[in-house]
């Protein structure tokens, strides 16, 4: 069931000295969108990342999101005359904490009910990279399909910023 998600994570844990060595290679922020939280990415080259957050659904029950992806950068199809403004896109897992409180169905009283969804995700990208300052901008676009406990299809999308330490 988490298998995507260790394979993501795993790779977080294993990579090399030498990159974690480079400057800007790892950043820190927030996203702000459906699901909005903490965001982290960790630069593996200079067109491959990975990135991950930790973040809560502000409309539907506050459900916990935990997501991991693997992006590639294309810096071609953009232009801009400081900084750097690639697309990006990936792939990488979901798992999604549900929590539905006690409710009332037809007069009778149903129990709150726990549930973890787990999918995949794809995302699509902008990102703003500041050539004087270790921020970024981005927004993305991720499509999930949701296959344990039951295929469901559902959107995410959000704006963010990350401090590069």
């Amino acid at each position: 069931m988490f298998k995507s998600l260790t394979v993501v994570l795993s790779l977080l844990c294993c990579i090399p000295n030498v990159v974690l060595a480079q400057n800007n290679s790892l950043g820190l922020g927030i996203i702000l969108g459906e699901p909005t939280g903490i965001s982290i990415k960790l630069w593996l080259s200079e067109k491959s990342a990975v990135d991950g957050s930790i973040a809560w659904s502000l409309i539907e029950n506050s459900h916990l999101h935990l997501h991991g992806d693997y992006l590639w950068h294309n810096y071609d199809i953009t232009g801009v005359r400081k900084g750097k403004l690639p697309i990006y896109y990936g792939i990488g897992a979901r798992i999604r904490f549900d929590h539905k409180p006690e409710h009332v169905v037809h007069g009778r009283i149903h129990s709150s009910k726990d549930e973890t969804r787990f999918g995949m995700r794809g995302v699509l990208g902008l990102e703003y990279l500041f050539t004087t300052a270790p921020f970024d901008l981005f927004f993305e676009f991720a499509p999930i399909m949701d296959l344990i406990p039951g295929s469901d299809f559902s959107l995410n999308a959000a704006l963010g910023f990350r401090y590069f330490f």
